[in-house]
């Protein structure tokens, strides 16, 4: 499994906007990597278009090859293409784990995954882009809810979106329905997506 090992933060900085609700992400003005930074160049049509992209695909702590396959199954099916896509990646299993608020970023919760802390309806699943459909159940193993307990200490206050129903005390958690556009906590124009990509 291929994965980006650079430094995170930069990602934000390359892109304007946090990609991660930590305070690395969060707490500096993000500028422009570099020595000197942006330099006031107009951006270009292309630009714009690559920068909104790269945004969702950061944000979801993807590969560009991943990225175009979950786009080209969006096309594939009936509706709108960027409800589809963003339907899509909010129900990855990696970013369900995030939306629950049991670890702090996308990286964090691709590793529970990786290392099989997680169960779908009762079978170890440790494919982060495994999506998880409504009605199905996720639970956590044992071992692993004292740390999880203490991840979610330190994210208090975090809130789950209304499709899904968790259960802190006992660390289960629900697929209500399929999120919406509106459910997700993080602004990207679809329509330049999209257009990227013809």
């Amino acid at each position: 499994m291929s994965r980006y090992l650079g430094p995170k933060v930069k990602l934000s900085r390359r892109v304007g906007v946090p990609i991660a609700d930590i305070n690395k992400h969060t707490g500096k003005e993000l500028t422009i990597p570099g020595m000197h930074g942006y330099r006031g160049r107009r951006n270009t049509e292309y630009g714009v278009r690559l920068t909104e992209k790269q945004k969702l695909r950061y944000h979801y702590g993807m590969l560009e090859g991943q990225f175009r396959r979950f786009l080209t199954t969006a096309k594939k099916s009936k509706g709108n293409t960027g409800n589809t896509l963003i339907q899509l990646l909010e129900r990855r299993l990696d970013n369900v784990i995030r939306r629950l608020g049991v670890a702090r970023t996308i990286w964090a919760c691709r590793q529970l995954v990786a290392h099989g802390h997680i169960l779908v309806d009762g079978k170890k699943t440790d494919v982060a882009s495994y999506i998880v459909d409504p009605g199905q159940v996720i639970t956590f193993r044992e071992k692993s809810h004292k740390m999880l307990r203490e991840n979610m200490e330190q994210n208090a206050g975090h809130s789950v979106p209304a499709w899904l129903e968790f259960n802190p005390v006992q660390l289960t958690a629900k697929i209500l329905n399929v999120p919406t556009p509106e459910d997700v906590p993080f602004e990207a124009n679809m329509n330049l997506i999209i257009e990227f990509y013809r």
